[in-house]
């Protein structure tokens, strides 16, 4: 079947879902996994925290304006082991340009169809809103990770999201489905954090992580680094969860020999 394409989707910003992109591509890179990150996002926030910029090369504006193939603008990234296809500011201006495009929301199908034979795995970052660029990505996708950070009023917009992945599976793609939420940015110091840990689980049961990552400064501080948690952090809380979340991906689905 080649790759499983996840794409880690909120619409709000803020819940860690870079964050969390960025290190489960380095957890299941360092576990033997060939994975490719896809940076979906203007800001190219994936991209900085591994260390890359995207704006002297071919990244995802290339591919997706159909310039070049996916192919040309993989990118090893250094001292992790994932690859990745970088983004830049031009990527704004794409949800214009591809408004009049034919098939517009599959062009990232078609980018990332010829490249899974190669990975066990092509993860896909995008950015904090629910636009073309989004709905790219969840037609091209085989399942999705909500991440949902750990503080008040975490459920509010989720409602919306399950929302648009449901109109994506009636209109796009019938076989999208949820391969987990998990829970972000948790305070063990607060009770609140507590309660929405709970809330989730009440809400989503089977489908939350058992794995919870804990707020942590150390990684936050990494992607100013350029590097991952695993290189900046790798004995810490932070970095022991993140392989705990690989280890639960890797459970959840049947991995390509």
């Amino acid at each position: 079947m080649g790759a499983r394409i996840v794409t880690f989707v909120n619409q709000k910003g803020g819940v860690g879902k870079t964050t969390t992109a960025v290190s489960v591509s380095a957890a299941l890179g360092r576990r033997g996994q060939r994975v490719l990150l896809v940076d979906l996002d203007p800001q190219a926030n994936a991209s900085s925290a591994a260390g890359i910029d995207g704006r002297d090369r071919n990244g995802v504006y290339e591919a997706l304006l159909e310039e070049v193939p996916a192919t040309d603008c993989i990118v090893r990234v250094p001292g992790d082991q994932f690859d990745l296809i970088p983004s830049s500011s031009a990527l704004a201006g794409a949800e214009v340009e591809l408004v009049p495009a034919m098939a517009r929301e599959r062009r990232l199908a078609a980018a990332l169809n010829p490249l899974r034979d190669r990975y066990d795995w092509i993860f896909v970052d995008c950015p904090p809103s629910l636009g073309l660029l989004t709905i790219n990505a969840l037609t091209a996708s085989d399942s999705v990770v909500i991440p949902v950070q750990c503080e008040y009023m975490a459920l509010e917009g989720l409602s919306r999201l399950m929302e648009t992945l449901e109109l994506v599976r009636r209109a796009l793609n019938p076989g999208l489905s949820v391969l987990g939420v998990v829970l972000t940015m948790f305070d063990a110091r607060t009770r609140l954090a507590q309660q929405v840990v709970d809330e989730v689980r009440g809400h989503f049961t089977t489908q939350v992580f058992q794995t919870v990552i804990p707020r942590a400064v150390r990684l936050s501080e990494a992607p100013s680094h350029g590097i991952s948690i695993f290189q900046y952090d790798p004995g810490g809380r932070a970095a022991t969860a993140y392989d705990a979340l690989a280890g639960e991906l890797l459970g959840r689905v049947e991995v390509p020999a």
